[in-house]
């Protein structure tokens, strides 16, 4: 696990301090003036969700700091799961928990913060006058169309970066394994620390 202490990473797993040959900064390494290629031992295994997450974590980060520059500077990751979540039809506070994989109530904050920011309105059911449905507003259509097109911007980024055959190659892979009803699953704000 790695976290951030005073501007520095402190990895908890192992000691960062002891230098891995292909880490930047270390003589040997990709990005080193002068220093020799080395090849790269194979890695522990916790680096892979490490960098997995690293990676998701620099495309979410750069999105958010570009939905901030057109107008969305309130939008933040666990809103994009939950207008996810409420979907085109849009949806109950408990639909749009179960969705998420968090309480009712968890949920219902959410919400109210997506109402607050003007990305979500509650109306009535039309089918049942007792239930309330959550509607993504004009501007929480607006926030998710500029998501998709950062996306495909910052896809054909990591293209130009690794190849775009490097990249259709890696998409094609974590196809391979990573289990198919959980690849687009909504609730990985259960996990990531709520909703």
């Amino acid at each position: 696990m790695v976290d951030h202490v005073d501007g520095e990473n402190v990895n908890q797993v192992v000691d960062s301090g002891k230098g891995v040959s292909g880490t930047p900064g270390v003589p040997g390494a990709p990005g080193v003036p002068g220093a020799p290629a080395a090849p790269l031992p194979d890695s522990p295994g916790y680096e892979l969700p490490l960098l997995l997450f690293g990676g998701f974590r620099t495309l979410i980060d750069r999105l958010h700091a570009r939905l901030a520059a057109e107008g969305h500077p309130g939008m933040r990751p666990a809103h994009g799961f939950a207008m996810q979540a409420i979907g085109v039809r849009g949806a109950t506070a408990s639909e749009i928990g179960r969705r998420l994989g968090v309480s009712k109530q968890a949920a219902g904050k959410t919400v109210d913060r997506l109402l607050a920011l003007g990305y979500a309105e509650r109306a009535d059911d039309p089918a049942d006058a007792r239930r309330k449905l959550v509607h993504l507003t004009p501007r929480g259509h607006d926030a998710l169309a500029r998501s998709a097109a950062g996306f495909d911007e910052l896809r054909a980024e990591w293209c130009a970066a690794l190849g775009t055959d490097r990249v259709r190659a890696l998409e094609a892979d974590l196809r391979n394994v990573v289990p198919e009803e959980t690849a687009f699953r909504l609730d990985a704000t259960s996990w990531l620390g709520g909703a």
